[in-house]
């Protein structure tokens, strides 16, 4: 019989805070109710605070990131407009996947899985662009299959050294709330993120960040694919007055509520040191046990989720069941071509260091059964001595302070 939880280190669904759980076990209300937007209007206002959007706003949709991904395409462009995209991985395949559907015509850099979007490659795109054809840009900011963090910031210099207008599409599913993202500061246009992820909520909800420039371009007398559901249009009409065009998930509502103040009381800055911190440990754990990772360099690195790379002759699919059998913890599996290749410890949400040490303790012996020379306690050791670094030094300077 097992005992004990279930411990989750997939970079997500992540795990729910006890506060949020709680948040959310209200009785069903009427979402028509006058005193409704008393919930839903400070929720628009403070997503806004999460994206560091002052000027444009938030949608919310009933729907995992991919919806909202389909949302911000459907709203802004139409069928055969020309994109800039990069492939470097299993998501930002899915979403190069859907632009082809929808009927972009998209420019598509493929990119080694470990490594993000090439701002070099974007840039001769973009110079050799005089006719300024390119309707937008699309960044995947975290590349959750491989373990990688891109430079969005530098993608709206390269725009802005080349006067060039194009929009600029952000997947923030495993970043925002997490990593350091600043929409109004980078410019950018529209930005998607998901309830399972840094938002510390179960899946199932979407959040659409949307600047000035998005909204009017969702307004202009283009010819604009079809679009129902994820209207802008309709969601405008009914958000402001703090409803919504169909029956929204009014529970998430009240665990989103205090999932957001949990941000706003940590302080977004430390919320993304921590993730810093504790990802940082977890590279050290990895190191420690000799193993290497999916990101091919520091830059890359993400502070959400660590892919790693088993030694020649393991299966890392082995690894995955021996660890969720046997020591009764999840790790995120390799996707497509990293399939028995790579397992992903996922580091984000609400989450400590001695959850990390246990992650790579687990990890070390599944590893070690599945065949893998590990030495027990390397990875462990590893990251402990980063971890009591890191608090020693941050204990000098809070002494230095007063």
């Amino acid at each position: 019989m097992p005992h004990g939880i279930r411990h989750l280190f997939i970079p997500g669904p992540t795990n729910v805070p006890d506060r949020v759980r709680r948040a959310m076990n209200v009785p069903m209300e009427d979402q028509r109710a006058p005193d409704f937007p008393s919930l839903t209007l400070p929720l628009f206002r403070d997503l806004k605070t999460a994206f560091r959007n002052e000027k444009g706003r938030v949608f919310m949709y009933p729907s995992s990131g991919t919806g909202a991904w389909e949302a911000a395409i459907q709203n802004t462009l139409a069928r055969g407009d020309k994109v800039l995209m990069s492939r470097f991985g299993q998501f930002s395949h899915l979403w190069c996947e859907m632009a082809q559907r929808l009927g972009l015509d998209a420019t598509i850099t493929d990119v080694e899985w470990g490594a993000g979007v090439p701002l070099e490659e974007y840039e001769k795109v973009i110079a050799a662009d005089r006719d300024r054809e390119i309707r937008a840009v699309f960044v995947t900011h975290n590349e959750t299959a491989t373990g990688v963090t891109s430079d969005v910031r530098g993608v709206r210099k390269l725009l802005d050294a080349h006067s060039h207008p194009a929009m600029i599409f952000v997947d923030g599913v495993s970043s925002i709330a997490s990593i350091d993202f600043r929409q109004d500061e980078w410019g950018v246009d529209l930005a998607v993120a998901g309830s399972q992820k840094g938002f510390m909520l179960p899946a199932g909800l979407s959040f659409l960040s949307v600047s000035e420039k998005a909204l009017a371009a969702s307004r202009d007398n283009r010819p604009k694919m079809d679009r129902s559901y994820f209207s802008f249009a309709d969601m405008i009409t009914n958000n402001d007055n703090g409803y919504f065009p169909y029956t929204p998930p009014t529970q998430f509502f009240h665990g989103l509520r205090t999932a957001l103040d949990m941000l706003f009381e940590e302080g977004l800055d430390n919320v993304f040191a921590r993730h810093h911190r504790l990802a940082e440990g977890v590279r050290r754990g990895v190191a420690g046990m000799g193993l290497k990772l999916q990101a091919v360099a520091p830059q890359w690195h993400s502070d959400t989720v660590t892919a790693i790379r088993v030694p020649e002759g393991v299966d890392a699919n082995a690894v995955l069941k021996i660890a969720y059998e046997r020591y009764n913890t999840s790790f995120g599996s390799g996707l497509a071509r990293l399939s028995g290749k790579v397992f992903r410890i996922g580091h984000l949400g609400d989450l400590n260091e001695v959850m990390c040490l246990s992650a790579l303790a687990s990890a070390e012996m599944a590893l070690a059964d599945a065949g893998a020379r590990i030495e027990l306690g390397s990875g462990v050791a590893a990251a402990q001595a980063y971890y009591r670094e890191q608090h020693a030094a941050a204990g000098e300077s809070r002494e230095a302070a007063e």
